[in-house]
């Protein structure tokens, strides 16, 4: 039986990487029953992107942006294009600065079945990501409220969905429908899992590491002291920085009157962050 994946991918004048991340996309081994569509959203690329990608990937669907989508309201339009043209058996979120292994899609979806077996319904599955090729140390995948959920082998839950790698099912999709629309860059990921579980459906991680995608920088630039605070806080109003109205949104959502204390906190940590860390340590 044949089965459909629509792969979703956005991207931003990152033309390499975005070239890299296709190639090995198209590299993967796959059963001769899986049929791939790609749809990637060019928000507004000046370096070439969309012209390169036409000229080596000619059978990619390209989404014109106009530079303000950035990474959730570009893979929105990437998904919400996708489900136009056909109904999907699965939607794979995908970045484009991620390398996949030549097995991972197909392992993606073993871990899949066995992971609905486990649970008796549908599951969503965020693949875990080392750091580099030759470096098997976690940079994005599931996580819990205790922290990351490394790769040991057997399929694990998580709480949290890194969106780098990750399988959506239809029938996860007809009931929860597309990323949130209250998010520009960062935190759909985080909420999509989290209106999952709500559902009653289960997040799971990969057995293995399935894929090479580095990690951002250590101290996000917000709440970095190296940086001044003028700059600090253009970047807690930033998409791509924390965006705390809409960081705000995202706790009042799943914390509820909670959403205060983590409000503050993130003031604090972007004001005094040298004091804050300080403090956390006590």
């Amino acid at each position: 039986m044949k089965i459909t994946i629509a792969v979703l991918l956005t991207c931003h004048n990152r033309k390499e990487r975005t070239l890299s991340c296709l190639k090995s996309l198209f590299n993967v081994d796959l059963p001769k029953n899986i049929e791939l569509n790609i749809y990637l959203v060019d928000d507004g690329s000046v370096d070439g992107t969309s012209i390169a990608i036409q000229k080596l990937f000619p059978q990619v669907h390209i989404i014109q942006g106009n530079g303000t989508l950035f990474w959730n309201q570009g893979m929105r339009l990437a998904w919400k294009t996708a489900f136009k043209v056909y109904d999907y058996d699965f939607y794979c979120w995908l970045n484009d600065d991620v390398i996949l292994d030549k097995n991972s899609l197909s392992n993606l979806l073993l871990d899949y079945h066995e992971a609905m077996v486990f649970s008796c319904s549908d599951v969503i599955i965020s693949a875990a990501c080392r750091i580099g090729v030759n470096i098997h140390e976690f940079s994005y995948g599931g996580r819990t409220d205790s922290g990351i959920v490394v790769p040991n082998g057997k399929i694990q839950r998580c709480k949290y969905i890194n969106g780098n790698f990750v399988l959506v099912p239809r029938s996860i999709f007809k009931k929860i429908g597309y990323l949130s629309n209250h998010y520009t860059h960062a935190l759909g990921d985080n909420d999509y899992g989290l209106r999952a579980l709500e559902k009653g459906f289960l997040c799971f991680t990969s057995k293995f590491y399935l894929a090479t995608c580095p990690p951002n920088e250590k101290i996000p630039g917000w709440c970095n002291p190296e940086i001044s605070l003028l700059k600090r806080w253009k970047l807690f109003h930033s998409p791509l920085g924390l965006n705390i109205k809409e960081y705000n949104y995202y706790r009042k959502r799943f914390w509820g009157s909670r959403w205060v204390i983590f409000s503050v906190k993130a003031y604090l940590k972007t004001l005094f962050p040298r004091i804050y860390a300080k403090l956390s340590k006590i």
